[in-house]
């Protein structure tokens, strides 16, 4: 296999990260590589808010935390399950723990819901091609209407986050593979 389909069939969502941080040279060609994202007409919708500091983290994630409690209450009995073992067991079910927060933000115009996620899948791809964990946290932004939230993020009027994608050493090594559906193809 080449090493382009190698690092596409070895990432994994990431959950568990080591302390060890990452270094700076490499975070950044981690983000180059995000920006190198395909994007319709070459707008680049996008700008990159890289969250390291320990009490910046620590808030985010009690910020989230709090909503993330009021939104499972309210979530398919499904996904209550599925997450109970996971929350029970950690003390961080938002971010991980993880050392590193990329939150990508769209800038308005109609292509960044179409640009920005293919921004993620490169910066998680990158990370992998790095020995890097990561893993896109949907409930990382459950808090986005609280103004520390918004101060942090710098949000604009119109603007909207992907992601974030955490991104950090993984603590035992890169998770198995799920099991994947069958693919479902179509050829005409």
């Amino acid at each position: 296999m080449n090493e382009v389909l190698d690092n596409i069939m070895s990432r994994r969502s990431v959950r568990e990260y080591s302390d060890k941080p990452i270094p700076k040279e490499i975070l950044q060609k981690i983000i180059e590589a995000g920006n190198m994202a395909p994007t319709g007409s070459n707008v680049q919708p996008w700008r990159f808010v890289v969250v390291e500091g320990q009490a910046e983290r620590k808030k985010l994630a009690e910020l989230n935390l709090t909503v993330y409690k009021e939104w499972i209450k309210n979530a398919p009995t499904v996904l209550q399950e599925m997450r109970k073992e996971r929350d029970a067991m950690m003390a961080d079910p938002i971010y991980y723990g993880a050392p590193v927060y990329v939150f990508v933000v769209g800038t308005p115009g109609m292509t960044a819901p179409n640009d920005c996620p293919m921004v993620c899948e490169n910066i998680m791809l990158a990370a992998r091609s790095f020995g890097i964990g990561s893993c896109w946290v949907f409930f990382g932004q459950l808090a986005l209407g609280d103004p520390y939230m918004q101060g942090l993020l710098e949000l604009k009027e119109g603007e909207k986050v992907f992601g974030p994608v955490i991104l950090g050493y993984p603590k035992d090594g890169f998770p198995p593979s799920p099991e994947k559906k069958k693919q479902v193809v179509k050829t005409v």
